[in-house]
């Protein structure tokens, strides 16, 4: 089933695994649509289990991965690349370590003087501008970690310090990356909206029933901060991908 919502495309497969074959056949054409004009590609990475079918899929298209840097979207603060919560660590672990990418940016979340990663971050983003993000949505609505109290469409920043919300923080443990809400950090690193939306091309992939709500508010609520997600609607070349279970709310 394809849709359109203002200028977002909107396609929900019966399964994850079709899903995210389809977004990772789309996400190689960018990338070779890209490689005509340039020599290499910036892709933005998100890190965590709604992913996982994209990335699965990713490693069996033909990808010239030696032409392409990789960079990812946030990090929490004061977790190591070693910890299995870290998003470094999940990327590396579902993608990073399986290909041969020209190079790979990291977030250095143990990074204690914070301001100073922020401008690090910032610069490699100067340098390396996206050209591709593939992406989720939380079940908050927040794309990166810019929840609702921080989303901000106009930012200045490119990369910030966040505090994260509460129904951030239970995500984390309904996706079974921590045990209670009590373990999940409380903040984190994130690269900003007009970061993420500056990329031409956006793949934004959410399965799974505990995003249904947040994905039926995507494409119903006003475009604002208060969804942070809603302002994919305004982007010429942004793609949502759903599942049986994520698109049960839409209708038909």
């Amino acid at each position: 089933m394809e849709t359109k919502k203002d200028a977002l495309v909107v396609e929900a497969y019966p399964t994850r695994k079709e899903m995210g074959e389809a977004v990772a056949k789309d996400v190689g054409l960018a990338i070779q649509e890209i490689l005509n004009g340039q020599d290499e590609v910036n892709i933005i990475f998100a890190a965590a289990p709604s992913q996982k079918d994209l990335y699965e899929s990713l490693l069996t298209q033909d990808i010239p991965w030696d032409r392409i840097n990789a960079l990812h979207m946030d990090e929490y603060i004061g977790v190591t690349d070693d910890q299995p919560q870290s998003f470094r660590h999940y990327l590396k672990k579902n993608l990073f370590e399986k290909v041969p990418l020209k190079s790979i940016h990291y977030i250095q979340g143990e990074n204690t003087d914070v301001d100073k990663e922020c401008a690090r971050y910032t610069h490699i983003l100067a340098t390396h501008k996206p050209d591709i993000v593939c992406m989720g949505i939380g079940e908050n609505t927040h794309i990166a970690f810019n929840d609702p109290p921080v989303a901000d469409f106009k930012d200045p920043k490119s990369v910030k310090r966040v505090e994260l919300d509460e129904m951030c923080r239970q995500q984390q443990v309904n996706d079974g990356c921590f045990p209670t809400i009590g373990d999940v950090p409380t903040h984190a690193l994130t690269l900003t909206i007009p970061t993420l939306i500056s990329a031409p091309y956006i793949f934004c992939v959410v399965p799974g029933a505990t995003k249904a709500q947040a994905v039926y508010q995507t494409l119903h609520e006003d475009i604002s901060e208060k969804f942070p997600s809603t302002i994919l609607r305004r982007h010429p070349r942004a793609k949502l991908y759903l599942d049986k279970e994520s698109s049960r709310l839409l209708e038909d």
